[in-house]
């Protein structure tokens, strides 16, 4: 296994990690110890969750996913796993998340809520990473640092993560963390794959610079460089088609953004692409966002352990310079399905 390091930190980390939004609804208690149990037999060390957990989110399954976590975790050496998770963002952003009434921020009484309640679940004195889920447009980002910061003096956390940020917002807070000698974000965690490549626009520049490591969720794009929605018939429990048919705005609009023309047109060359080198879609697209040297480790997710075989075997796959340039090229012809 080869090994790599977030950030300026300690964490050692596989270069996949194991994401866990799918557990305690489309993954039952069962299902999420089998998948746990499949990626840390091959190796896997890493494993991202968050108080919101599982997706999409609900009141009345938030916390659940890290509830399953702790439990799994009660008999494996603590120290042998890289444990991630987050604060929920501001209720000011792109969602009111339905946990604390809806009045979540990032400021010192959320975060003391959040964090208390995230050991607790976990069973777990110390958090490996702890990562904001999303910026908060209101509160000071110095008010949320000085909080945290005082959470890694106490050793309950040992680093800190953003999600879902900009390349504003992450050196925003880390030159306030540079001059007030505070704790500062070593990795973000942001949307990044063959369909959505804006990280490469602006931010890959930040964590090359400072020294910042990507960990890209989503590389199969929500399961859409899965090839299952080039097909007549979607899936019938399939994320995207469920958001389809969903009377949630927000939801749809997310549809629309993952499956539309240019996402399924992209998908159709790049399963040509594998075919001819092949490797599954889903192993080439995974390896494709491992590919980089500023990302320490890929998340990925799964319902069900047998979804882990193909994304799992990108740790065993390279990509050579002249495959590289042919799904490139497949960018360059439908610049930014996504949008």
């Amino acid at each position: 296994m080869q090994y790599r390091y977030i950030g300026k930190t300690g964490l050692r980390v596989t270069p996949i990690c194991l994401g866990t939004m799918t557990f305690g609804t489309s993954a039952d208690k069962k299902s999420s110890f089998e998948i746990m149990d499949k990626a840390y037999e091959r190796g896997i060390n890493f494993f991202d969750t968050a108080e919101l957990y599982p997706v999409p989110p609900s009141s009345k399954y938030a916390g659940i996913t890290e509830e399953i976590i702790g439990e799994w975790m009660s008999d494996k050496p603590r120290d042998s796993i890289i444990l991630a998770s987050k604060v929920a963002g501001g209720a000011n952003g792109w969602f009111v998340p339905p946990i604390r009434h809806g009045l979540t921020a990032l400021d010192r009484f959320h975060i003391t809520k959040a964090l208390e309640d995230t050991l607790k679940k976990l069973k777990t004195d110390y958090i490996d990473l702890y990562q904001i889920h999303w910026p908060d447009m209101t509160v000071p980002v110095e008010e949320t640092l000085y909080v945290l910061d005082e959470f890694v003096k106490q050793g309950k956390i040992r680093y800190l993560g953003t999600s879902n940020d900009s390349a504003y917002g992450l050196t925003k807070a880390n030159e306030v963390s540079k001059f007030k000698n505070l704790a500062r974000f070593q990795s973000i965690q942001n949307n990044f794959s063959m369909l959505n490549r804006r990280f490469l626009d602006e931010i890959s520049t930040v964590c090359k610079k400072e020294d910042i490591s990507l960990l890209p969720y989503s590389p199969l794009a929500g399961g859409v460089l899965t090839g299952k929605y080039n097909q007549k018939i979607y899936p019938v429990n399939a994320r995207f088609t469920k958001y389809i048919n969903s009377e949630n705005p927000r939801g749809r609009a997310q549809a629309d953004r993952f499956v539309n023309a240019k996402t399924l047109s992209s998908v159709n060359k790049y399963l040509e692409i594998a075919k001819d080198y092949g490797v599954s879609l889903t192993t080439l697209a995974t390896a494709w966002s491992m590919n980089f040297d500023f990302i320490a480790s890929t998340i990925i997710g799964a319902s069900d352990a047998s979804q882990l075989d193909d994304t799992l075997a990108a740790l065993d796959y390279k990509i050579s310079p002249e495959l590289m340039k042919q799904l490139d090229a497949v960018h360059q012809e439908i610049l930014y399905p996504m949008g």
